[in-house]
């Protein structure tokens, strides 16, 4: 396993993230616990050693699921993160409730790495809202040592990060973001990098196979892939995109059973970064995908949350069209009129 330096921390370069766990029968809110606890085991016997959940996985079960399973571990063998639920606004006066549960499902004391999940145009305002004490609570947190290290996850534009930096930047230590060779321009992830780098601060890696998408690729892609790497899987040529970007200390990925730890752990036991030329085709190569007309949904479930029980969007575009750029409009329980622009 390569290991990655951030402060006073070796880091395995591949985290592993608890969004897709194995699930019993399809259903998503029930975990297969022994299926994940063989994972985890495996995990950590290969040197994985940092470990990503959230308070929305699974439906609120990732982190039950995660806490059980690694509390057989001394705490101090590994590193977990989690994050506070500002996807979901209502979310925001509940800091302290949310907080002190996540520590009572994860059976631990503290959170190595704790998380504004998800900032973006629908609750960047919230989150730098001062009446909800958010950033105030939390800081307190860290001062305590219940979080050793502080962070946040964004979805948003440039625009929106810089604004949420605005108020929590000095407090930043790290960020996550959707980082991928397909989303390098369509998402346009390289600007996002490139803001990182200006403020020093260093990048987590969420979706880095685009929830499994970039396992595959088309018949012209592959040629061309093979053609400069012959021995490289299509998969690893996505994690050797992002070891060729100095600014990535972790990259996660939310492997859903052992064929993808094993394959993906033996892809980080070497550290074989993409040339510069390499890079450039392989950008080259995504353009010219993303101009076809469609990107596959990565099935966060973020597009979701608590509008799944009226409306299964993802299915829906899943039989619509695996990529779509839309407005949405939809009248949720609460009847409240939510309307968002969404990417998928």
């Amino acid at each position: 396993m390569i290991y990655r330096k951030f402060q006073d921390l070796e880091l395995s370069g591949l985290g592993l993230g608890m969004m897709r766990l194995p699930t019993v029968d399809g259903n998503d809110a029930v975990v297969d616990e022994e299926k994940a606890a063989e994972m985890i085991d495996y995990a950590i016997k290969n040197g994985i050693n940092y470990f990503d959940t959230a308070w929305g996985y699974h439906s609120g079960n990732s982190e039950l699921t995660v806490g059980k399973i690694l509390s057989k571990y001394p705490r101090e063998s590994y590193c977990l993160a989690s994050k506070f639920p500002g996807y979901d606004n209502s979310n925001m006066p509940k800091v302290k409730e949310i907080f002190e549960k996540q520590l009572e499902k994860c059976c631990t004391p503290y959170f190595d790495f704790y998380l504004i999940h998800n900032v973006y145009e629908g609750n960047v305002d919230d989150y730098i809202d001062p009446k909800f004490g958010i950033l105030d609570y939390l800081l307190e947190q860290k001062k305590q040592g219940r979080i050793r290290h502080f962070g946040f996850s964004a979805h948003g534009s440039i625009e929106v990060i810089k604004k949420f930096l605005g108020v929590y930047g000095e407090h930043m230590e790290f960020c996550q973001l959707q980082l991928n060779y397909m989303d390098w321009h369509f998402q346009n992830a390289e600007g996002k990098l490139q803001l990182c780098r200006e403020r020093g601060i260093p990048v987590w890696v969420m979706e880095p196979v685009r929830g499994g998408k970039l396992a595959y690729a088309s018949e012209e892609m592959e040629r061309a892939l093979k053609a400069m790497r012959p021995d490289e899987s299509i998969t690893g040529w996505a994690f050797r995109f992002l070891q060729a970007i100095p600014e990535v200390t972790m990259v996660l990925s939310g492997m859903s059973n052992m064929e993808q730890l094993r394959s993906n752990i033996e892809t980080w036991s070497e550290d074989k970064p993409l040339s510069s030329e390499e890079f450039n085709k392989l950008i080259e190569l995504a353009d010219n995908e993303t101009k076809k007309g469609g990107l596959p949904c990565t099935a966060c479930h973020y597009c979701t949350g608590s509008l799944l029980k009226v409306f299964s969007f993802q299915g829906y575009l899943k039989s619509y069209s695996l990529s779509i750029l839309l407005y949405i409009l939809i009248i949720a329980e609460n009847d409240v009129i939510i309307s968002e622009i969404l990417i998928c």
